[in-house]
């Protein structure tokens, strides 16, 4: 029988650091009493062994050739089944602690929340995981949507548990780095309860973060978050 719950982990060349990060997945699933969640790792195009790692650890591997985060997240939620019932976002690289996923799931399992999102900017952070640029890029952002839209956040953060009829509610478009933010904007126009909690956030376990590592990667990131910050400010969509 299909798990209510899924975890969708999308991968670009992370090989090295999904290992470990599944490894750790695994033991915070079974301390939440959910071992049979469904963790579907979505291969963005990688050109490593990100997919024989995965599939090695006990993931469910969907294939999305197209590049770019919130593809790789439309592709895991379509691969979901219709049973899942509470649908899980985190990254590959092991920056997020899985031990914070039951801290998460918990009030989405109870019924006291539509959304949770994992706060790192409240919580224990590993000297050199918050680059200088994410800090400034979440104050901006967060300060942009609580002018524009009076949404109360304090970060953007990957790591977040939702309920599955409130992600359908969403109808979510962002093909890359606008995810998260088209995320929230839309949580808070549509009145979710939504809830935030201090996570723990740590440096990559290996290898090179696709956003934060390069200066390009950062800049194109920026400009999207703020372009999708502008463009629901000027549309009445919900």
């Amino acid at each position: 029988m299909p798990s209510p719950i899924a975890f969708i982990i999308p991968a670009l060349n992370e090989e090295e650091a999904l290992a470990p990060m599944l490894e750790g997945l695994r033991a915070a699933l079974d301390a939440a009493a959910c071992a049979d969640a469904d963790i579907v790792v979505v291969n963005n195009g990688s050109c490593d062994a990100t997919p024989e790692v995965a599939r090695k650890h006990g993931a469910r591997v969907v294939s999305e050739a197209r590049r770019g985060y919130g593809q790789a997240c439309l592709a895991g939620i379509a691969a979901l089944s219709a049973s899942t019932d509470i649908v899980g976002f985190l990254d590959a690289d092991g920056s997020d602690d899985p031990k914070d996923l039951v801290r998460l799931l918990a009030p989405v399992r109870d019924g006291a929340a539509d959304l949770v999102l994992g706060s790192r900017t409240a919580a224990a952070r590993q000297s050199g995981a918050f680059t200088p640029q994410q800090a400034f890029g979440n104050w901006l952002a967060t300060g942009l949507m609580r002018l524009l839209f009076d949404a109360r956040y304090t970060d953007l953060g990957p790591f977040r548990v939702i309920r599955r009829e409130a992600l359908d509610r969403l109808q979510m478009r962002d093909t890359n780095f606008g995810w998260t933010i088209e995320m929230q904007i839309k949580a808070h126009r549509l009145g979710l309860r939504v809830l935030e909690i201090p996570v723990n956030y740590r440096k990559r376990i290996a290898g090179e973060s696709k956003i934060s590592g390069n200066f390009v990667g950062t800049l194109r990131a920026g400009w999207k978050i703020l372009w999708t910050i502008a463009k629901h400010g000027l549309s009445s969509e919900q």
